[in-house]
């Protein structure tokens, strides 16, 4: 398995933007998708985007489509996820994680980093 620590989380108005990054340790970065999970109080942990091992496809859940954009720079084995636009609904401890393949649901991510939370006020 890989270790990820995520950062970049924090407070920021409404319309705001937010640049998250998570990094993993290890040489076998290269190996994985990638992905990005949130959790909202008293929800379960959804789907947000993902991104495939050599970067040429990525994922997003509809609600966040237009808005965020994940990214990958397997020189410094990190992944991004860029969110624009935010909104009071964006707000959520955000998960990173990593698997073999990409999958939509959380089951299916061997890998999870600790989280970190996003706030967005209205």
């Amino acid at each position: 398995q890989v270790q990820l620590v995520e950062s970049g989380g924090g407070l920021v108005q409404a319309g705001g933007s937010l640049r998250l990054a998570c990094e993993a340790s290890g040489r076998t970065f290269r190996t994985y998708a990638m992905g990005w999970f949130r959790q909202a109080p008293g929800k379960e942990r959804e789907f947000v985007a993902a991104i495939t091992r050599s970067g040429g496809t990525t994922y997003y859940a509809d609600s966040v489509k237009g808005r965020f954009t994940i990214s990958r720079e397997d020189a410094k084995n990190t992944v991004y996820l860029q969110m624009n636009s935010l909104k009071p609904e964006d707000t959520a401890v955000y998960y990173c994680a990593a698997s073999p393949v990409v999958a939509r649901t959380t089951h299916s991510w061997g890998s999870w980093g600790q989280g970190t939370q996003v706030a967005v006020s209205s």
